[in-house]
């Protein structure tokens, strides 16, 4: 809308209330000018969905989504090691908290990384889905029109014939079809266009980053992530109710599990013995067994690092490890109250100095608990007055027991860690000279007659991660996509050409070429000038922009009529 303006002029015969006549419409009081009204609710939101749908705004949010993630790579996730976040937040008792108040424990099921995630599937869908139904009208529609001068393109060659302006055409489009062109005839002119494939690879690697996007959500929607801690001996059933953490996606249900089984015969790990690296693991190895179904025949594997078990639609992965100590505790009665593995958590990574609790809630006539300290190869440190481990594999192994008697309070229904003793001080209280080193096969009888406790011997454990995604197989084929419609993206340049015929003097034909490149030119048109004249024309193609503009400067003349320029890559 524009502004009408009037001057004001001081004759008496111009003002309406002199004249008697009423005022024209551009001649109003501003008050009565209606007045443009405001973009609107609809407005905005087309605004909004304009700004979501730019290029520039997708790839905004993908960088924002890769900054999301690097804090899933750098600080410990719930979902692959939680053992390692409880040991982060203790760490770091000011600083984690606030970590975890922003989901930093569990990036990618956090709500702000799901926004981010939704609006780079939304924009990416806005901009590409457009693109890719124009695109495909432009491969349907009829090669543009040639420029009124050709010998302003830049690439040109001019040259003379003896054969009439029909034939020149007719060979032309044999020509120009015969290297995959797509030709078509108007005007007394060749229009001739190919090199679509190389924006079809652009839209390839768009829709391709889409599915991709949309399989990670069908991923994380109908699938599952579960972490088990299994002992040597012991046999886990794909159950949720034997999972030690577990993470349904949000259209997950617990009677997709599928009735698998795994049992974990023996575990090894190998150790650097010399150097620097001393101590540092080089290899893990777990011997399994598995079942698909209850009824299905026992077969083993050979678990290990980026070697998964695929089994009942999931993925089974080798994670950490650590020492199960064997203990057997008697009463005060001389009755066996427990006797089973304790998985024990490490303190010191380097060298797997342990720790762990005992809880025994049979036990009578008062309940007993025990701490425990493990050490893989006991030795005694450089002042010799504590003891510490000098190789993480179980060499010597040795534990320090401190017992406790009292309520464990497990009968009050309150989830309790099976890692941490409750109630010390209140409700269990620590045993006088309850106090003992221990080395396999030694027992430690507890004073006052209050019972026993055995060391018999020492298992390894590993962690499990249980993992169904129904997307990873449309992600791979979605990457594999991408990966190609870069490379035809990068490879492939559109090529436009233009052959026009006429009649000169002395009866012979005049032959005009134009060609246009997305990029640096290429001899293909060299080739093509040379296949048109033939081998009986001997003058060589007059090549040239004397009479064409300046370089870098454009031309209107050139393009009259010859539709867009090639499409350029966003």
């Amino acid at each position: 809308m524009t502004d009408t303006k009037h001057e004001l002029k001081d004759d008496p015969a111009d003002d309406p209330a002199e004249s008697g006549t009423e005022a024209p419409a551009a001649r109003r009081a501003p008050e009565e000018v209606p007045r443009p009204a405001g973009m609107g609710p609809l407005g905005w939101l087309r605004w909004g969905w304009r700004q979501l749908t730019t290029m520039r705004t997708a790839l905004v949010l993908l960088f924002l989504v890769a900054l999301g993630a690097v804090p899933g790579s750098i600080l410990p996730q719930r979902g692959q090691a939680p053992e390692k976040v409880a040991a982060y937040l203790d760490e770091h008792r000011t600083f984690g908290p606030w970590l975890d108040r922003f989901s930093m424990f569990d990036v990618f099921a956090a709500p702000w990384f799901a926004a981010i995630y939704i609006l780079l599937f939304v924009s990416l869908a806005g901009c590409v889905l457009p693109r890719a139904v124009k695109h495909y009208q432009s491969m349907r529609a009829r090669p543009p029109a040639a420029p009124r001068n050709l010998d302003r393109l830049p690439q040109s060659a001019t040259y003379e014939t003896d054969a009439s302006p029909d034939e020149v055409l007719a060979e032309a489009r044999r020509v120009l079809r015969g290297r995959r062109f797509r030709a078509d005839v108007s005007g007394g002119a060749v229009s001739a266009e190919k090199g679509y494939l190389g924006e079809s690879g652009n839209l390839l690697f768009h829709l391709a980053l889409l599915a991709l996007l949309f399989a990670l959500g069908l991923g994380n929607l109908f699938g599952y992530r579960g972490n088990v801690l299994l002992t040597e001996g012991k046999t886990f059933a794909n159950s949720l109710g034997l999972y030690d953490q577990f993470q349904p996606g949000r259209a997950f249900g617990g009677g997709e599990l599928a009735p698998f089984t795994v049992t974990l015969d023996d575990f090894k790990a190998q150790y650097e013995t010399r150097g620097a690296k001393r101590g540092q693991a080089t290899d893990f190895n777990a011997e399994i067994r598995y079942r698909s179904s209850p009824d299905a025949r026992e077969k083993p594997y050979d678990l290990r690092i980026n070697h998964p078990l695929k089994v009942g639609g999931a993925k089974v992965y080798l994670l950490g490890h650590g020492y199960a100590p064997v203990f057997t505790v008697r009463d005060a009665k001389g009755n066996v109250a427990f006797q089973d593995t304790v998985p024990f958590l490490q303190m010191e990574p380097r060298n797997l100095t342990s720790e762990g609790v005992i809880k025994v809630p049979d036990a009578q006539p008062d309940q007993l608990a025990f701490y425990a300290i493990l050490w893989p190869t006991a030795t005694a440190s450089q002042d010799g007055k504590q003891i510490v481990s000098a190789f993480p594999a179980p060499a010597r192994p040795v534990v320090t027991i401190t017992a406790f008697k009292g309520d464990l309070g497990l009968d009050s229904g309150a989830p309790q860690s099976v890692y941490k003793l409750e109630g010390l001080g209140k409700t269990l209280h620590p045993v006088k000279g309850g106090q003992k080193l221990l080395e396999p096969g030694e027992t430690f009888t507890l004073p006052g007659g209050a019972g026993s406790v055995t060391f018999d011997g020492l298992k390894e454990w590993t962690s499990l991660s249980v993992n169904h995604d129904p997307g990873r197989v449309p992600a791979l084929i979605a990457s594999i996509l991408a990966v190609l419609g870069v490379a035809a993206s990068f490879m492939v340049r559109r090529r436009r050409v233009w052959v026009r015929a006429s009649a000169g003097e002395g009866g012979r034909t005049v032959v005009e070429v134009g060609g246009l490149t997305l990029g640096n030119p290429t001899s293909e048109f060299d080739d093509i000038v040379t296949a048109l004249r033939g081998p009986e024309d001997e003058p060589a193609p007059e090549h040239g922009r004397e009479s064409g503009p300046e370089p870098g400067e454009s031309d209107p003349d050139a393009d009259q009529e010859s539709g867009s320029a090639p499409e350029t890559k966003e």
